[in-house]
């Protein structure tokens, strides 16, 4: 299995059963008395983590995990239990048993929640690499990649050459011009 078979809002319920290998940052840990469940996000959404002391190395691990760590899991995708469902999610209906943990490189704890939507701009600003991963920043750098890419096809389509100079295109506050 490679580093990644799937992105953590893709996991749904036509995956139950399999095992799956997801790649992401630690939203949120949660220990409920030995059972540790880990939000992990990636950058199609959310799924689901739970870690189960039976297995005491990837215990251990998810027992030191916090927020924002970057993380490998394998796991089995299964349904969760009744009423614990999360229809805001794609992946509110399953979650992923845990068999392997790895850190792929830890964090210290951010200054501020990610989902925090009342940061003010000066704090955003000061930690400009964090606020890029926040769900709201996410979807708009998506959109400019996509209206990026519709250009780029339109253009293309019409024998347009596509030429980059910072004098057309960017500004560079490096002094290059």
């Amino acid at each position: 299995m490679s580093m990644r078979s799937h992105y953590c809002g893709l996991v749904n319920e036509a995956l139950l059963g399999q095992e799956v290998s997801l790649c992401g940052w630690v939203n949120r840990r949660r220990d409920h008395g030995g059972v540790i469940f880990i939000d992990l996000r990636d950058r199609e959404g959310y799924v689901q983590v739970v870690c189960d002391p039976d297995r005491a190395d990837m215990f251990k691990v998810a027992e030191e995990i916090r927020n924002e760590f970057c993380v490998q899991i394998k796991g089995l995708v299964r349904t969760r239990p009744e009423g614990t469902t999360n229809d805001a999610l794609k992946s509110g209906k399953v979650e992923v048993l845990c068999h392997e943990l790895q850190v792929l490189n830890p964090s210290v704890t951010p200054p501020f929640q990610l989902d925090d939507e009342n940061l003010s701009e000066t704090t955003r600003l000061t930690h400009r690499v964090l606020d890029l991963r926040r769900p709201y920043m996410q979807n708009n750098l998506m959109l400019r990649y996509r209206v990026a890419m519709e250009v780029r096809k339109f253009l293309d389509a019409h024998g347009f050459i596509d030429i980059e100079t910072p004098m057309l295109t960017k500004s560079t506050p490096e002094g290059a011009r």
